[in-house]
């Protein structure tokens, strides 16, 4: 992939794309420039699905939007959904998603980490969403994403009262799904990464987007996806070896 503004590719494997923020100078702000680079990313992976980490680095992962660009948004920029058309395409990624989190994830980089399907953290990862001390509000998914993931009166405190959820506060919110040292977080979230593909590709699209569906959608969308799992060779493949495996402990 070609270099991008605002975004390093670390690592980019038949199964993973590893992506850092890289604006460490504004603590990985969120601008125009980075917004379209993201965009780049998610049209690689949905040409090509892999497994998405993304990153800020061990310091911060990104302290919210570009304030200077966003001061001089206006009405149309809003309905345009300059963020939350990024964040609504990360969410539809055809193939899970991590977030590994150090430091702030604040604002639109919160909204960005709500996105993710996982988040791996560290003990410096603090969530907020302080948009409302600006004058506007966390427009780029929080108001809706957030109470999914940590429940409504939680949600209300961080998008309502200001509060702020340090490491501790996420994990048992469920918001982080792991915690581990700064040093050991990419490597976590490659192993993370490494269990998720133990499923079959295709069973994880379909899982995914199955869990997407509203629910008026449901058994149909199920019902729909298993048919398409059904007819798979690796459906075959895989069942044939649980099956020969299980023939075997039994001969034993």
């Amino acid at each position: 992939m070609e270099a991008l503004p605002g975004i390093r590719v670390d690592w980019a494997t038949p199964d993973r794309l590893v992506v850092t923020l890289d604006r460490p100078e504004v603590r990985n702000a969120i601008n125009a420039e980075m917004v379209e680079s993201l965009h780049s990313v998610c049209g690689q992976l949905e040409r090509r699905p892999r497994t998405l980490i993304l990153t800020g680095g061990t310091r911060t992962f990104a302290a919210g939007a570009d304030i200077g660009q966003l001061r001089e948004r206006r009405r149309e920029d809003a309905l345009a959904g300059i963020n939350s058309g990024l964040f609504d395409r990360i969410a539809r990624l055809p193939m899970p998603t991590i977030a590994a989190i150090s430091g702030s994830a604040i604002g639109g980089g919160a909204e960005l980490a709500y996105a993710c399907d996982f988040r791996i953290g560290t003990p410096t990862t603090i969530f907020g969403n302080p948009e409302g001390q600006l004058g506007i509000l966390a427009a780029a998914g929080a108001s809706w994403r957030l109470a999914e993931l940590v429940g409504e009166s939680l949600a209300k405190e961080v998008l309502l009262a200001g509060r702020m959820l340090d490491a501790a506060d996420a994990l048992a919110a469920r918001l982080l799904n792991e915690l581990v040292a700064p040093e050991l977080l990419i490597e976590t979230s490659n192993a993370w990464v490494d269990r998720i593909n133990k499923q079959a590709p295709l069973a994880l699209r379909m899982t995914k987007l199955a869990m997407s569906a509203p629910r008026d959608a449901h058994p149909v969308i199920d019902n729909v996806a298993q048919a398409v799992l059904f007819e798979t060779e690796e459906k075959s493949e895989r069942m044939d070896a649980f099956l020969n495996r299980k023939s075997r402990k039994n001969d034993d």
